[in-house]
């Protein structure tokens, strides 16, 4: 399973979000059922960013959703946002 998260930030939270997501994303990666995560920055728009993140499935996913890493970065991170996040869970079909 595929989660796509987009997020949309202050432009002068964006260096602080870097170096948040920099400390965090081996404890992420390493994290019971995710297969990978990666961090994606718009080509058109500087502030909007997505993590694009592999789940054996989507139990896996919610494990961490309720985990303190979870939370711990979910609180750091959603203060910086200057517009609402969307999300997205997929399915590799083919």
């Amino acid at each position: 399973m595929v989660r796509i998260v987009k997020m949309t930030f202050k432009t002068e939270e964006i260096p602080s979000f870097l170096a948040l997501f920099d400390s965090k994303k081996n404890d992420i990666a390493h994290f019971p059922g995710c297969q990978g995560v990666r961090l994606l920055n718009d080509v058109h728009l500087s502030n909007v960013f997505y993590t694009y993140s592999h789940w054996e499935n989507p139990e896996a996913l919610e494990e961490y959703r309720k985990s303190a890493l979870f939370e711990d970065v979910w609180s750091k991170t959603k203060i910086k946002f200057s517009d609402r996040p969307e999300a997205w869970s997929l399915e590799t079909i083919q």
